[in-house]
């Protein structure tokens, strides 16, 4: 197989994506380069997704991944609302697309998602050479008439530069959504700093099984 260039696109992946506030801020905020820097309320970003069919993809083929980390403060996306993201956690589950991503930077490891819903529950966990790391258990509806869709900003760092790239997206949201739990299910794993605060404060979010997206890879280099 040729070597897979920018852009790629998946369509109608099934995509568990939101935000909290962690339990450590402090730690947070060690996970964020100079030169960057973390919201006030250091909250953090979590996708969950399944893309179940290569069908799916322009090159990536099937695949799952959870990534996560800090927002960032001062490097919001293009609508110049939704914070830049900075990625300190990438668990995919196929070679291809972590050497794609790591490519361009990203912190990639091998990991597994999965994504169940059976009636109004949804349960997805994200395990780690077969031991659970994160389950997200939420309330979902169905889709309506909404639509999600805009361009987000990721950062990464490669070769000593910060390299920003925005990746649009066209996602279905449900209605009605309601995060009920997060678990983070081992404290010695790095990825455990990022847990969130108990009672759990949720502050944005959706479920949707018909997500949309491109990934270009790095764009431009921050200044």
């Amino acid at each position: 197989m040729d070597r897979l260039v920018a852009p790629q696109l998946v369509v109608n992946s099934r995509m568990l994506y939101f935000g909290w506030l962690p339990a450590d801020p402090a730690a947070v905020a060690a996970l964020v380069p100079a030169g960057l820097v973390p919201m006030a309320n250091h909250q953090v970003f979590m996708n969950q997704y399944v893309v179940d069919d290569a069908g799916q993809t322009s090159g990536f083929g099937a695949y799952s991944l959870t990534y996560l980390g800090p927002d960032l403060a001062g490097v919001d996306a293009p609508d110049g609302v939704t914070p830049g993201r900075w990625w300190t956690h990438y668990f995919n589950s196929s070679p291809v697309v972590r050497d794609y991503a790591a490519a361009r930077g990203v912190p990639v490891s091998v990991g597994t998602t999965r994504i169940k819903a059976k009636g109004d529950r949804l349960v997805a966990v994200t395990e780690v050479a077969g031991t659970p790391l994160i389950r997200t258990v939420a309330r979902v509806g169905r889709t309506g008439h909404a639509v999600n869709r805009g361009q987000l900003r990721y950062l990464t760092e490669l070769d000593g530069q910060k390299i920003s790239g925005n990746y649009p997206f066209v996602a279905e949201p449900v209605d009605p959504f309601e995060i009920e739990s997060v678990e983070f299910l081992a404290p010695d794993h790095p990825v455990y700093a990022l847990r969130p605060a108990n009672p759990l404060e949720i502050t944005w979010g959706f479920y949707s099984p018909r997500s949309s997206f491109a990934y270009p890879g790095g764009e431009t280099v921050l200044d």
